[in-house]
């Protein structure tokens, strides 16, 4: 991606309209994603995961960030 351009956010609706317009019209990833003015396919793909796992609410869940593995969070004490 050109520098400048700041990354593409898209709405739940937006997503949930893409992954069921390319279900119902057997559409490629790839097509899917010149068709709407999608980045990248693979950003489809991810899409289409989520529907299928979550159904359309799964679009609602924020996921950006690193999920934490670490230690579990402190208790409150008086060190």
């Amino acid at each position: 991606m050109p520098k400048g351009i700041p990354n593409k956010r898209y709405t739940a609706e937006f997503k949930r309209h893409v992954i069921e317009t390319m279900q119902k019209e057997g559409m490629s990833y790839s097509e899917t994603a010149r068709q709407f003015e999608v980045n990248d396919h693979h950003r489809v793909q991810d899409w289409e995961r989520i529907y299928l796992t979550y159904g359309a609410e799964g679009f609602q869940i924020e996921r950006r960030g690193r999920g934490s593995k670490g230690r579990p969070p402190k208790l409150g004490g008086t060190g």
